[in-house]
């Protein structure tokens, strides 16, 4: 099969798909972490939707930036504990948001985008609620991190490996200038869990 990968710098969910026989490509604004020939650096995010027309696309799986959309972060559209709209942020979450949707709506078949929990205001402009959350434990990894999936022509991820150890990892993380980084990868076990199942559709 042929996955595309959006907004993924990481390689986490491509190199799954590749180990298991797929060609697997991802995009990002920013290089591969693993330097990966497989891998388009856009110049800007909508060269994203120039790449889904360009090739055909078994499966389009997308990771968006949730900076602005996600249920944490809400209170910075009021300038943090304010009741006074930040424009600019806000004006960033609309972005945001329209992206999200217009990625969840492209002309792919199966697609899936990934996010943190949304807060009411980006949800009221994806108009779509997420068809599944899951979490690392699912997926034999001992941590905590809601992920919502929205799912178009792919069935739900079945849980494969629940474990105990259930530590909030990612909402610890030490701070630095590369701590987006580390909370923006998608999680090992929840990648293979994609491959495994979706790669047999």
């Amino acid at each position: 099969m042929r996955i595309l990968i959006g907004c993924e710098f990481s390689g986490v969910i491509r190199r799954s798909f590749a180990m298991r026989g797929h060609d697997a490509t991802s995009c990002d604004l920013l290089p591969s972490d693993d330097n990966s020939p497989n891998h388009v650096i856009c110049k800007t995010a909508t060269e994203i939707f120039d790449l889904i027309a360009s090739e055909k696309w078994d499966i389009g799986i997308f990771n968006p930036p949730c900076t602005y959309l996600c249920n944490s972060g809400v209170r910075w559209l009021y300038g943090g504990r304010g009741t006074v709209i930040d424009t600019k942020r806000w004006e960033a979450m609309e972005y945001g948001a329209l992206f999200f949707k217009k990625l969840l709506n492209c002309r792919l078949q199966r697609v899936c985008v990934e996010n943190s929990i949304m807060h009411k205001y980006a949800r009221e402009i994806v108009n779509a609620a997420p068809s599944q959350i899951v979490q690392p434990y699912q997926f034999g990894v001992g941590e905590t991190k809601a992920t919502c999936l929205w799912l178009r022509g792919l069935p739900k991820l079945k849980p494969t490996n629940l474990v105990s150890d259930r530590r909030p990892v990612v909402h610890y993380a030490s701070p630095g200038k590369d701590r987006w980084k580390v909370r923006s990868k998608t999680c090992v076990g929840i990648a293979e869990a994609m491959a495994e199942q979706w790669g047999n559709l």
